[in-house]
């Protein structure tokens, strides 16, 4: 048989115990044999060959047993080998009847050589055994028992073939399931390993569209303050009370976060409504006149689009705090047949879309879109505004 690493914990492991019974079927009726039918034995050799069929059984159960189980060929099993053919040799030169014996005998000579040692010491053990008898039978047919040879020869190597056929399947088959089992484990670590990151990043992305941006909002208001004190008070307590505005929104951005809930902005009123007051925001932060303009029949959208909704406008209205320079703002929500558009456009400075960028913003929120399936188009050049477009099939 081939050498296979030990597969522990597979059917031929934990089934094993059927050959010690019948192996021990094989020596009871064996013995059985020698004691009451070979009467023309004496009582030593009788003795003599119920001794060498029980060293077998001492040998077999205090070390071969283990080795034969893991398959570790070697010097042990050699020993044990030629402790099989010596020992079953002698007892069918002393008692002929003790020839039996080898259908316990081939099966453990299979299972403890590889194939072509074990078929050449099954064919010599047969014919030897065989010879034995003959010889001491005055009577003995010599045509019959080269024939009873040959078939017996034949039919222990097709049985010997078998199992060392059904031995290599089940260790293939043992290997095939830890390598199974293995491939599962590796796809449960990158299954946990892109969640973690995907959660990561969704983090990421909520961070950025809320609290960082509402810290923005609050640096500016209070640096706008700063430049009015001494100056204008009515000014400065105007962008106080707004920057404690935002303060408070972002605690509450916070919590919701921590919460794992949706936005805090969503959780007592429409995505439209939640829009509008974005775009209010915007306009008494910093003068840009936002105009929001909902087309169709509004109806109500899973949570994740409204998600999808909220923080693409809050990203795109942030760029144009940031960056636009905008007069004006122009948000159209417009509710189709089978999906759901949004139109952000802004009169600003506008930039290259074609330019690389290392921003989180327009990679979060297309990464936000990809994950309820909608596409995003962002369309600016110098001088010329910037309008984002996204679409979410509902």
């Amino acid at each position: 048989m081939e050498q296979h690493p030990p597969v522990t914990d597979d059917a031929g492991m934990r089934y094993f115990w059927l050959w010690d019974v019948f192996f021990t079927f094989v020596y009871v009726v064996v013995v059985s044999l020698v004691l009451f039918v070979a009467e023309q034995a004496t009582a030593v050799e009788k003795a003599g060959s119920i001794a060498l069929l029980s060293v077998i059984g001492i040998c077999y159960a205090t070390f071969a047993k283990r080795f034969i189980i893991t398959e570790r060929f070697g010097w042990q099993l050699n020993l044990f080998a030629a402790v099989l053919f010596l020992s079953v040799a002698g007892s069918a030169f002393l008692v002929p009847y003790t020839q039996y014996a080898f259908f316990g005998v081939i099966p453990l000579l299979f299972m403890s050589l590889r194939l072509v040692f074990a078929i050449a010491l099954v064919a010599v053990s047969i014919a030897f055994t065989t010879l034995f008898a003959t010889i001491g039978d005055p009577n003995a047919n010599w045509a019959n028992s080269a024939l009873a040879i040959a078939i017996s020869v034949i039919f222990s190597v097709m049985i010997g073939i078998w199992i060392d056929k059904v031995v290599q399947q089940s260790t293939e088959r043992g290997e095939l399931i830890a390598k199974l089992e293995a491939s599962q484990a590796e796809v449960g670590r990158l299954s946990h390993e892109a969640g973690v990151a995907g959660e990561r990043e969704r983090l990421a992305g909520e961070i950025h569209d809320t609290l960082a941006q509402g810290f923005t909002s609050i640096i500016t208001l209070v640096q706008a303050a700063e430049s009015e004190l001494g100056r204008d008070e009515a000014q400065v307590r105007r962008h106080m009370a707004l920057a404690l505005r935002t303060a408070r929104e972002n605690l509450a951005e916070s919590r919701a976060l921590v919460a794992a809930l949706a936005p805090a902005e969503l959780t007592e009123s429409s995505v439209v409504d939640a829009i509008r007051r974005q775009a209010a925001k915007l306009a008494e932060e910093t003068g840009v006149a936002a105009e929001v303009v909902v087309q169709g029949d509004r109806r109500p959208l899973p949570t994740g689009i409204d998600v999808v909704l909220l923080r693409t406008v809050q990203e795109s209205l942030s760029n144009v705090r940031k960056h636009a320079h905008a007069g004006s703002v122009e948000i159209v929500l417009s509710y189709q047949d089978e999906s759901i558009v949004v139109i952000v456009s802004d009169d600003g400075t506008g930039f290259d879309s074609a330019a690389p960028t290392s921003g989180f913003g327009l990679r979060g929120m297309r990464s936000r879109i990809e994950q309820v399936g909608g596409s995003l188009s962002v369309t600016s050049s110098p001088g010329s505004g910037t309008t984002v477009e996204l679409e979410v099939c509902t």
